[in-house]
């Protein structure tokens, strides 16, 4: 299906609920013999909704999934897309649930009328039976789960064991799917709830305590999208990488679904733990299909085992059909060894690096992750992606003359004067002046934080020279000017990472109105543009954290004992890492995309700034527990990338910032 029609299916999928199963509610309410359930059922049957299996429309299939989710109601729906994809003359009057031989705990087994039940090992036979006998077992989930008795085979099905772990990994996704959305849907009740909620004379919704944990929500369930999205676009193009991407999302849900469920409860308080409210329900719903995962084990194993055992990385991500033939020249470029600036230059990558030769967003986003993956110095790309792009949308014909083919061949070495002492991540709030005086600009003040400002001949510097603005951001202004010169000065500081970075002092500084980039007081737009060249800077850290990933990886086969077996608590950390990492991955490119076709990411980016720098952190930190002492010595690239990750954490905005951002975005009061 298209997206428009899945899109119009799950429309009627929402309408239809609304009216069969209106609220997660009525799952408290009584059922006589499912009669309500059976109702969806009929409408199922009716509009289409089992035949989606024989259709192979996975992505039709989730959607409507994620409506039952939404709205609680068990309706086994990817139990009746497994049966059709494995009995394709499956009469419609057969209402089947699926599970692994023998079926203990069954959803919906009170209007089923056949039990279609997998083989628990290997290969076999799918045995089609009535259902004999229902034996509720109360408990957590509502409706109750069942065991089923079988009764008389009716069909078997020969399956093989890849079919068999097809079936399971459709299934598990349906699960992790449905969680996901009745969590999201407690999500949205709690966001409401924060706007409209006063305690202390203010919206709850106004307190950071509450305001963070609604954007650490909201992070979750884009991430999980995400991870969604990619696992059934690999799924439609017959991928081989398609049930790792699954079991990807399968695992970042069964956390995140739960995490989103219990956060917004705490943001809900009292008004959510009563049963008159849709939250006790949708938090059962959560629980209940997180816990049948473990129902359906996969001979695979979890992702870690797949990327141990099988020597494989991350399923790869797409940008499009002519970035990805870019990806295959220039992994082919730099496998010959082709990574010192010379050579890049020589070849027009820096060029393109700013948008040069006619090169696309998504094409620039390849060049950040091909040179980043295999360490070339990110500082090389910033002066390109940053200045470069500034000066092609705001520089006069002299300054993109002067100044681009600089960029190009390399020899622009620069340092950022953005932070000061006071401000931190609030840029506004700037008060390095910039005084005019003639045709000069004089700037006195100090900025902080100079990455290799020691080495620079160049700096970028935002100042304020409208210290009267009514709005703040409105009386900055940019220059690009050579250093040293009279009046400038620098402090070094030894970072963590053993970076020089620099306080620099500005005495009466003289500029020349020609070193001004973009309009007297023009300065914010020239900033903020350049955020399209941080969601290229990101997709380079994430593409860094990738690597590591790998390495990891192959330190651990080469020493399995230190990753464990199946099952430990090593490998469970290393699929929470991997999943993590690919949602950061899917984040940057929605990001990336939404900036290309002009629609903004006001969520999508500080989301992937979050995940990415904070997965970086927690991988670095795994690598050395897993590997012990060895992995903190000099020359190791886990210790070097924990003592980075501080900085991708707290620079380019912290990420307490990040999710007053997110915040901000969902409509939470300041």
């Amino acid at each position: 299906m298209t997206v428009a029609e899945v899109a119009d299916f799950r429309a009627a999928v929402h309408g239809d609920l609304g009216r069969l199963w209106p609220s997660p509610r009525v799952a408290s309410e009584p059922d006589a013999g499912g009669a309500r359930l059976g109702a969806v059922w009929d409408a199922a049957v009716a509009q289409g909704w089992t035949e989606l299996g024989r259709l192979g429309a996975l992505d039709a299939a989730l959607a409507a999934t994620a409506e039952l989710g939404r709205c609680a109601c068990p309706l086994p729906l990817m139990d009746a897309y497994v049966a059709a994809r494995l009995c394709p003359e499956l009469d419609e009057s057969i209402r089947p649930v699926v599970a692994v031989d023998p079926a203990r705990v069954v959803e919906a087994a009170e209007v089923a009328t056949h039990v279609l039940l997998l083989p628990r090992e290997r290969g076999g036979a799918a045995r089609l039976c009535t259902v004999a006998e229902r034996t509720a077992t109360p408990g957590l989930a509502r409706p109750a789960w069942a065991a089923v008795t079988p009764g008389p085979q009716v069909d078997a099905v020969p399956v093989d064991a890849a079919a068999v772990e097809e079936a399971k990994i459709l299934l598990r996704l349906g699960l992790a799917v449905r969680a996901m959305a009745a969590a999201e849907a407690t999500h949205r009740l709690a966001v409401e709830h924060a706007k409209t909620r006063h305690a202390f004379g203010k919206p709850i919704g106004a307190f950071q305590a509450v305001s963070h944990r609604c954007a650490n929500c909201e992070i979750d369930v884009a991430a999980a999208r995400g991870l969604i999205e990619e696992a059934v676009r690999l799924h439609a193009a017959g991928a081989a990488a398609w049930p790792l991407a699954s079991e990807l999302a399968v695992a970042h849900a069964a956390r995140a679904a739960r995490r989103v469920q219990l956060g917004a409860h705490h943001t809900l308080a009292a008004i959510g733990f009563f049963e008159e409210h849709e939250g006790p329900w949708l938090f059962r719903r959560v629980h209940a299909d997180v816990l049948r995962l473990a129902e359906l084990p996969l001979s695979a194993g979890e992702p870690a085992d797949v990327l141990l055992e099988q020597s494989v990385s991350l399923p790869p991500l797409e940008l499009g059909e002519a970035a990805e033939r870019f990806r295959t020249e220039l992994a082919a470029f730099l496998e010959g060894g082709e990574t010192s600036d010379r050579s890049l230059a020589a070849a027009g990558y820096l060029e393109m690096a700013y948008g040069g030769r006619d090169a696309s967003v998504e094409e620039q986003m390849v060049l950040h992750e091909e040179l980043r993956y295999r360490g070339v110095e990110p500082n090389l790309l910033a002066a390109a992606s940053l200045i470069g792009g500034a000066i092609v949308r705001h520089g006069t014909e002299e300054q993109k003359e002067r100044f681009l083919p600089l960029i190009a061949a390399g020899r622009l070495p620069f340092y950022l004067a953005y932070s000061e002492s006071s401000i931190g991540s609030d840029l506004a709030g700037l008060r390095v002046r910039a005084v005019r005086d003639g045709d000069d600009w004089v700037i006195d003040g100090q900025k902080l934080w100079g990455t290799n400002a020691h080495r620079a001949e160049w700096c970028w510097l935002a100042a304020r020279t409208g210290p009267d603005a009514e709005v703040p951001h409105r009386g900055i202004t940019v220059f690009l000017f050579s250093v040293p010169r009279p009046g400038w000065q620098l402090q070094q500081h030894t970072s963590l990472a053993d970076e020089i970075s620099c306080t620099t002092f500005f005495d009466g500084v003289r500029v020349s109105d020609a070193d001004r980039v973009g309009e007297v007081n023009g300065g914010w737009t020239v900033i903020t543009d350049a955020l399209a060249s941080e969601r290229m800077v990101m997709g380079g850290v994430t593409a860094h954290v990738h690597r590591q990933l790998d390495e990891l990886l192959a330190q651990l086969c080469r020493d399995p004992e230190r990753s464990g077996p199946r099952g430990s608590a090593a490998r469970s950390r290393l699929t929470e890492l991997a999943a993590r990492l690919q949602a950061a991955r899917i984040l940057v490119n929605h990001s990336l995309r939404a900036t290309s076709a002009g629609e903004g990411s006001r969520l999508e980016a500080p989301m992937a700034k979050i995940v990415g720098s904070e997965v970086q952190e927690d991988l670095s930190e795994a690598a050395l527990d897993l590997l012990g002492p060895q992995a903190a010595l000099a020359g190791s690239t886990f210790e070097l990338g924990l003592r980075l990750s501080i900085k991708s954490v707290v620079g380019g905005g912290t990420n307490d910032i990040q999710r007053n951002l997110i915040a901000r975005s969902l409509g939470l009061p300041r």
